[in-house]
């Protein structure tokens, strides 16, 4: 069956082999995480050559998105790997220090001390450990320890309610970028972002450094920031799509604020024409477990009913026992999610007005199909625009978008409801329109007598110039 929802795996020790990774690409992955906060460049580069090989034995594209570590706030090292924080106790937050103890601990980012004040409350390990911040004595943030619990090297800070004024971009992501579009990524996940200027920064360095390979990646940002809430419209005009990143956004704004801002995150998303992904611990227990919790398919499946264009897998597929399972499971609840949405397509048409003639035949076309109950839309596009705006709707037609640009055709495996296909056009419309109507049938996704919605641009060949809208049946006269 069709599937509309994407899947994002992230590649990790369980999931690197190239015989995992293509059983990966045929369970259903649609784009491959490569997760820069863990590995070297050369690990990078080597996954990302066993991901295009892989997809090549799957005979269809995969994405790679390379996500930037940011500037994750951390503790340091302990002399002996961990300590234990009691309810009641001091602990010291040390910039200096250079290995913990029982006492104290150093910190990666040694301008934290500027940040805070007392009374702050800081919440570390994702908060499970909580310290309150009594005084601030130059390098040394003095608090007292609310929640205990073990705490280990390099576990995260975050301060509730967020505030913090680390930069988004760090040199090590800034090294990360080059790396990344040396490999050839498609889209840049950037961490911690606090605003579009964060974005627009972002953006600037991928496309300078992918400048010698001919590469502009799409950018995306991971709203994770309590800051980046009042700015997300303004973030979204700045990228081309966004990851609900809940686990450090849960920990800034309290879990309880996040179900809200994920319905709403994915509303603007798609209101912008941006994609949408939506992350974090979504099948957190098929790392140990071959079944997921109910609580687990409930969280998908609501997911897919937002509307998210993707949903993420972390380390489930990084590092858990069951990689391809849980892609498999993941697949399979999306699809039986889908099958109950309702399309709001006409009420989605209600004042709309459309300003250029290639997003008014996209959505001509999706209102075609969807009242004369088509069985399917193909998309002739060179960019992919024509796709994205018709992806931000749903209907039960399914989008095929054909392309001669292998760029564009993996960067439309993100967004929703939309398969690409390679096509070498040619310059002559209707043969075109031919080949792709043969493609889409070769396939199996259209068979005799079924309408097929197409539309194109012409002169062929240029971005940004759909012009065109036919309706066929095929096996009859084109």
């Amino acid at each position: 069956m069709h599937r509309a929802t994407k899947i994002v795996a992230t590649i990790g020790p369980a999931s690197s082999t190239p015989e995992i990774l293509l059983q990966m690409i045929q369970a259903g992955a649609d784009v491959v995480r490569l997760n820069f906060s863990h590995g070297t460049a050369d690990d990078h580069r080597q996954r990302a050559d066993f991901v295009r090989e892989a997809a090549r034995q799957a005979g269809r594209e995969v994405a790679i998105m390379a996500d930037l570590q940011g500037p994750k706030i951390r503790v340091g090292k302990f002399e002996n790997g961990k300590t234990t924080l009691v309810a009641g106790s001091p602990f010291v937050l040390d910039a200096e220090c250079e290995l913990g103890n029982d006492d104290r601990v150093g910190l990666d980012y040694k301008d934290l001390p500027r940040d805070l004040k007392p009374g702050d409350v800081l919440l570390l390990n994702d908060g499970l450990i909580v310290l309150d911040v009594v005084r601030v004595l130059g390098s040394e943030i003095h608090t007292t320890v609310k929640v205990g619990g073990d705490l280990s090297n390099n576990k995260g800070i975050n301060r509730q309610g967020g505030g913090l004024t680390a930069p988004a971009l760090t040199a090590k992501d800034m090294e990360d970028i080059r790396t990344a579009m040396s490999i050839g990524v498609d889209f840049v996940a950037v961490s911690f972002p606090k605003n579009a200027t964060d974005m627009e920064m972002a953006r600037q360095l991928a496309n300078i450094a992918g400048a010698p390979y001919g590469i502009k990646p799409k950018m995306i940002a991971k709203i994770e920031r309590a800051e980046a809430i009042p700015a997300l419209q303004g973030i979204l005009d700045a990228s081309d799509g966004i990851m609900v990143a809940r686990g450090d956004l849960a920990v800034e704004v309290g879990n309880a604020a996040v179900p809200a801002l994920q319905k709403r995150m994915i509303r603007m998303a798609r209101e912008s024409n941006k994609f949408v992904i939506t992350a974090t611990q979504m099948m957190e227990s098929m790392i140990y477990a071959p079944v997921p919790t109910r609580a687990e398919v409930s969280d998908v499946a609501n997911a897919v009913l937002d509307g998210t264009d993707a949903v993420m897998l972390s380390a489930e597929s990084a590092a858990g026992k069951y990689p391809v399972q849980t892609i498999e499971t993941m697949a399979a609840i999306c699809l039986e999610a889908e099958k109950s949405e309702q399309s709001e397509l006409d009420k989605d048409f209600l004042d709309r007005t459309f300003t250029r003639i290639d997003q008014s035949i996209a959505m001509g076309a999706l209102f075609t199909a969807f009242h004369l109950g088509a069985k399917a839309i193909v998309a002739l596009t060179e960019s992919g625009s024509t796709a994205l705006w018709m992806s931000r709707h749903w209907t039960h037609v399914p989008i095929f978008a054909l392309t001669p640009r292998v760029g564009s055709e993996r960067a439309m495996a993100i967004y929703r409801n939309v398969t690409s296909l390679h096509l070498d056009t040619s310059t002559d419309r209707d043969t075109a329109l031919q080949q792709a109507l043969e493609t889409v049938v070769g396939k199996g996704y259209a068979s005799r007598g079924d309408m097929v919605v197409l539309t194109v641009g012409e002169p062929m060949g240029q971005a940004g110039g759909t012009n065109t809208l036919k309706i066929v049946r095929v096996g009859e006269p084109y």
